[in-house]
């Protein structure tokens, strides 16, 4: 009798096992979470409205690499004197409030971002016309705005 009971009790000792190990491979599993993301970012220093537009263009090269566009995330000044602007680097493919559409490529501004504005939007007129954008000139008016002019170039 006693080895009847052994035989029984290891044996369903045995089911049980077995079936632990079944619900433990069937039973789900969490799925794995991301716990964080970010974009990428560059960071320049400018000292002048001249310098802004490159950093701005400079900006879509390195973006580009990623096949993203360079969004302004913020603009501030340094203590040593110079600017800082830090672009997010954003799917081209997400669309960005654009200013209106100049084909003049004449922009009146007061702004560091007012500026950036410009830029992009006659950045985006000449990539549409097929040019890369250069700029040909930033004038300051008597009222204290400033007015910078682009220009496509092939």
């Amino acid at each position: 009798m006693t080895a009847n009971f052994l035989k029984t009790a290891f044996g369903a000792a045995t089911v049980v096992a077995a079936g632990m190990i079944v619900a433990s491979c069937v039973a789900p599993q969490p799925a794995p979470e991301q716990v964080e993301s970010s974009r990428p970012t560059v960071t320049y220093k400018y000292h002048n409205d001249e310098e802004l537009i490159q950093v701005n263009q400079r900006a879509a090269t390195f973006c580009n690499q990623y096949n993203f566009a360079p969004r302004p995330e913020s603009l501030s000044n340094d203590p040593d004197g110079s600017k800082v602007a830090v672009f997010e680097c954003v799917p081209s493919s997400m669309p960005a409030p654009q200013p209106p559409m100049n084909p003049n490529l004449i922009y009146n501004y007061r702004t560091d971002q007012e500026l950036l504005n410009a830029s992009r939007s006659a950045q985006i007129y000449c990539m549409n016309i097929g040019s890369q954008q250069v700029i040909s000139n930033i004038v300051t008016n008597t009222d204290g705005s400033r007015t910078v002019t682009f220009q496509c170039r092939r």
